[in-house]
């Protein structure tokens, strides 16, 4: 009987010691698990809202080549060294330092901007508006490369602030696929056919050229537009720029006829008005004392 009860006593030791054994580890096991910031848009939910990465901008929207739109969406990693790199196209790169330390960097490289074009072709994806860096912003330029899979191969710091980054992928091992031409829609081509046409006769100069090609490309959404707009004087009305010589021709018979209607409302109020001798030219000088007038009282040379 004694016998049987040491038996006893020792299976419920081998039970007790599994039985910690087996709660330790799924303790510990629950104790290893650690959300990483997810890097696409902002941050994970589960992280205080003061450690997520908040970008400064918002990404432009998707561009370019039809068949990179796939990418969107996405997001390719690659470790170097201590740091973790965080690629998702047509949204933002971020870098992420491996080590245990409580202030380890985690920081934005980039957010998705516009395209860099040469030659009719996409030579690089620019991510600009990073996190500050000394008196700017961390930008990084996204080179895509031909490869048998989509993956980050390559992330250098060419200067103090400004990555370079290289992505390889199969999307863009086609002879064909980076050109610009293809990727705007008919008008867009139309203007670009123009804009060639007049280089070729001599009418504007290579910096005009690119000029217009940097205007095409922004109202494509492939660049960020440089246009300036210029307030004009009171005076000046909104009266549209001459785009062609149709839209200017137009301009000028309706300037000519405004004057018609003004000498003739001048002559109906009996207001004198004198005119210079380059009338004849379309040019006309009106002299109106103590009278409001609506329309331009002002010169304005033949067009």
């Amino acid at each position: 009987m004694l016998s049987f009860w040491k038996k006893m006593s020792g299976i419920l030791s081998v039970w007790t010691v599994c039985l910690c054994l087996l709660i330790n580890n799924v303790f510990a096991g629950k104790m290893k698990i650690v959300e990483e910031p997810n890097t696409f848009g902002l941050n994970n939910a589960f992280v205080a809202q003061g450690s997520r990465l908040q970008a400064r901008v918002n990404p432009s929207p998707v561009s370019g080549p039809k068949h990179l739109h796939r990418l969107a969406g996405k997001c390719f990693s690659l470790t170097e060294s201590m740091y973790k790199y965080e690629f998702c196209p047509f949204h933002n790169i971020t870098q992420h330092e491996q080590s245990f330390r409580w202030n380890a960097y985690s920081g934005i490289l980039g957010v998705w901007q516009e395209w860099e074009i040469a030659n009719n072709t996409f030579t690089g994806m620019w991510m600009r508006d990073g996190d500050a860096c000394g008196s700017r912003n961390r930008e990084t330029k996204v080179i895509l490369v031909c490869g048998t899979t989509s993956k980050l191969s390559q992330v250098s710091e060419p200067s103090t602030c400004v990555y370079s980054l290289t992505f390889e992928t199969p999307l863009v091992c086609h002879p064909h696929s980076l050109l610009v031409y293809p990727t705007l829609n008919e008008q867009l081509q139309e203007e670009w056919d123009e804009a060639e046409q007049a280089r070729y006769e001599g009418l504007i100069t290579d910096q005009g050229y690119n000029n217009l090609l940097r205007d095409i490309f922004g109202d494509a959404g492939l660049l960020k537009s440089q246009k300036v707009k210029v307030d004009e004087p009171e005076a000046a009305g909104d009266a549209e720029k001459h785009t062609s010589l149709q839209k200017c021709t137009e301009d000028y018979q309706k300037q000519s006829e405004e004057i018609k209607r003004l000498r003739a409302l001048l002559t109906q109020h009996n207001i004198p008005y004198t005119t210079k001798p380059n009338e004849e030219k379309g040019a006309v000088s009106v002299t109106v004392k103590d009278q409001h007038l609506r329309g331009d009282t002002g010169l304005f040379d033949q067009l």
